[in-house]
């Protein structure tokens, strides 16, 4: 008795492989194409993040550059003023703003030490002296100002520490 073959026990005709076939390159290449699309994008978040890293770098080293010269104008603006020289000062005040705004947009600020506890990882300790009423390890003056970039040191305060 001949009976038709069901549906199920139907063997798979030449068709039906290559659309297999078909289907299997088809995923094969969108897995390849989603890799690449993963790859791609990895890259692009390295190097953008590298060249942030390498202007962080370059705006570093220029304001490392240019932090002395803003230390001497610290200096002259901190001697007593003479007679006649107030157009002069006027000057140097208004370089001094102009640099700490040129820093500042490189996000390069100065800290405050003084009264803070010395931490050697932003402060360098230049002597230490007795000052009664402060506890040990206090700042008690600044030599030299300390910068930061963002929240990382660019350069230590150089600090008087009080010894109890």
């Amino acid at each position: 008795m001949n009976t038709p073959e069901s549906p199920d026990t139907a063997q798979t005709t030449p068709a039906d492989e290559a659309g297999e076939a078909l289907q299997r390159e088809r995923d094969d290449l969108r897995d390849r194409l989603l890799r690449v699309t993963a790859e791609f994008d990895n890259y692009r978040k390295r190097t953008d993040r590298e060249r942030r890293e390498l202007s962080d770098a370059v705006a570093a080293d220029f304001a490392r550059d240019l932090l002395p010269a803003l230390d001497d104008l610290e200096r002259a603006l901190a001697a007593p003023p003479q007679p006649g020289d107030q157009v002069l000062r006027t000057g140097v005040e208004l370089i001094h703003r102009q640099l700490l705004e040129a820093l500042r947009r490189r996000n390069v600020t100065p800290f405050e030490a003084v009264g803070q506890q010395f931490d050697p990882s932003w402060h360098e300790a230049l002597s230490s002296e007795p000052a009664a009423g402060r506890p040990d390890g206090q700042i008690v003056g600044e030599v030299r100002r300390g910068y930061r970039i963002g929240s990382r040191l660019l350069r230590p305060a150089l600090v008087q520490v009080a010894k109890a």
